[in-house]
């Protein structure tokens, strides 16, 4: 299963976080991905949430929290989708034959 991390950071700030890392010797572990999550108010005091990373990964909720955690299941079960078809796709593949006909 995927791990979901929301970097609720801006560009500006992992640059310079990135360079201090830098000058410090300091390493850091990228291998988990990171998805940014693009979280909105809307007029009718609820939260809509999305990934543009992850198309189709849009969700809402009461609170943000909420909407966090709407986010990452909805993420979960895009990437594993496109898991299993990939999957599915490659057996097909195998069982491809060439047929000449004359």
């Amino acid at each position: 299963m995927t791990t979901i991390t929301f970097q609720e950071i801006d560009t500006a700030q992992m640059n310079h976080i990135l360079a201090y890392a830098q000058n410090e010797k300091l390493k850091f572990d990228f291998s988990e991905p990171v998805y940014t999550a693009i979280i909105e108010k809307t007029p009718d005091n609820w939260y809509i949430g999305q990934c543009e990373q992850v198309p189709g990964a849009l969700t809402q909720g009461r609170t943000i929290a909420e909407v966090k955690e709407n986010l990452k299941e909805a993420i979960q079960l895009i990437l594993e989708s496109e898991r299993e078809h990939r999957q599915m796709h490659e057996s097909k593949k195998n069982n491809r034959r060439k047929l000449a006909v004359c």
